[in-house]
């Protein structure tokens, strides 16, 4: 029960009025020790409530600490505009019955309203670091009050390039902060190397190994022969499969434009989000899809995080996402909390080998499914290695990066020109070869005329 893990008396009224009254494994473990001021480094898969998990005690100890200051008192950082809003919603949800303040501050709205609103002072801001850092040069920001830092999905922020964004901010932060740092994946050493300069000797909390990622979500892989295809099995599975509501990601943003086009022209309700698209667009998008106004999104990895669409069951990779993290980030927007749900991911040719490596990352097993009445030609590699990956696919990654770099395929070197010649054997000269008739050879030192 949450009334255990000894919290203020208004954040429990609001945790009631939210109907939530049983704490997940990341919130029994990240609470306690977050309450008692540590700074903390947590991974936890999608769907856990770790928002509730760093909001619950960022709430408490600003009640608890009473001195407003001038400026803000704690401030979360998220690598997307959606994953902001979507935690400054739960923010404004557990902070309903206090006088707590908070903003979103992110890309693609007006700067000079969003510094009015900076200056009116909220305890909290929920930020993106690529406008933060705009605002921080404009001189729009104190941090010096800053109790509570928050780095949420930080290894998204990794991969998107958030790196010295975030350790600016964090070094513009009060020194003497408390710094919570939450992830659905360990990271490499690009997230140690952030861990060591950010944290302050903090306790690890690894409640989900990479095996155990989305293990309430199947995972399934049907080949397919080309993009026309896949796009025929898109329509097929959202027709046949159930489901309230469906996420489709493709890698590009063109490939997002033309799909949804292509489902539209087939009657289903769909919207396409992806960067292009303004703040009114994205929200608007999220809201629909909701609501259940739009039952299927179209999407590239920026819908990938901060998404939490109750009903949503279905995951479909049009393209194969171009790493293990992606992958789990994508099938992290079904089967979240105690909910089931399907990915399934479309794989061309070209695409196998990077499927194989996604689930040797994974340590996992996709299903193989085939759609009968969408049967392909292509049904996966002839010949297998142990590591799962096309037998001979080298060798052809080789001939396409040297057409790309020379626009002409790699030259055949003959064997026998690389060979040196065996010890004892007689080396003939290339004329001999031709036609078996030597040509005259020429001097090169001719002597005196007689």
């Amino acid at each position: 029960m949450f009334a255990e893990l000894n919290l203020h008396e208004r954040l429990l009224r609001a945790l009631e009025e939210l109907n939530l009254s049983e704490p997940t494994e990341v919130q029994k473990q990240a609470i306690p020790a977050a309450l008692a001021g540590r700074d903390l480094r947590v991974v936890a898969r999608t769907g856990t409530g770790k928002t509730a998990a760093f909001v619950l005690p960022m709430l408490q100890r600003l009640l608890q600490e009473k001195d407003a200051g001038i400026g803000t008192r704690a401030l979360i950082l998220a690598p997307t505009r959606e994953l902001a809003r979507q935690t400054l919603k739960q923010v404004e949800a557990m902070a309903r019955f206090t006088f707590i303040k908070a903003e979103a501050i992110t890309g693609g709205e007006d700067f000079k309203v969003q510094a009015s609103r900076i200056r009116r002072n909220p305890e909290i801001l929920v930020a993106t670091p690529g406008r933060m850092i705009e605002h921080l040069e404009a001189g729009n920001l104190a941090f010096g009050e800053v109790k509570v830092l928050v780095l949420d999905e930080s290894d998204r922020m990794l991969d998107m390039g958030f790196s010295d964004d975030v350790m600016r901010l964090a070094e513009a932060c009060n020194p003497a902060r408390q710094t919570l740092l939450f992830s659905a994946t360990p990271g490499g050493e690009a997230m140690a190397a952030m861990v060591a300069r950010v944290l302050r000797e903090p306790e690890a909390l690894l409640l989900d190994s990479v095996r155990e990622l989305n293990e309430q979500v199947g995972q399934q892989i049907i080949t397919a022969d080309d993009r026309s295809h896949k796009e025929r099995l898109v329509q097929w599975l959202l027709a046949h499969e159930p489901h309230k509501k469906a996420i489709v990601f493709t890698n590009t943003k063109a490939a997002a434009d033309r799909l949804g086009g292509v489902l539209r022209a087939t009657a289903h309700k769909v919207f396409v989000l992806h960067g292009d698209k303004d703040t009114k667009d994205r929200k608007l998008a999220v809201e629909r899809l909701n609501s259940g106004a739009v039952t299927v999104l179209v999407a590239t990895d920026v819908a990938a995080r901060g998404l939490d669409v109750d009903g949503l069951e279905l995951v479909i990779n049009f393209d194969m996402p171009r790493s293990g993290d992606d992958y789990l980030h994508r099938i992290g927007r079904t089967g979240r909390g105690d909910g089931a749900g399907l990915a399934i991911s479309l794989v061309e040719s070209h695409e196998w080998n990077l499927m194989a490596s996604i689930q040797r990352y994974l340590r996992q097993q996709f299903e193989f499914r085939v759609v009968e009445p969408l049967r392909g030609r292509y049904q996966g590699p002839k010949l297998v290695k142990r590591s799962g990956k096309a037998v001979g696919s080298k060798n052809k990654k080789l001939k396409k990066r040297a057409l790309a770099k020379t626009g002409k395929p790699a030259k055949k070197v003959a064997k026998k020109a690389a060979r040196p010649a065996r010890k004892g054997a007689a080396s003939k000269p290339a004329s001999d070869l031709q036609g078996g008739f030597a040509k005259p050879k020429r001097k090169t030192n001719p002597g005196p005329l007689d």
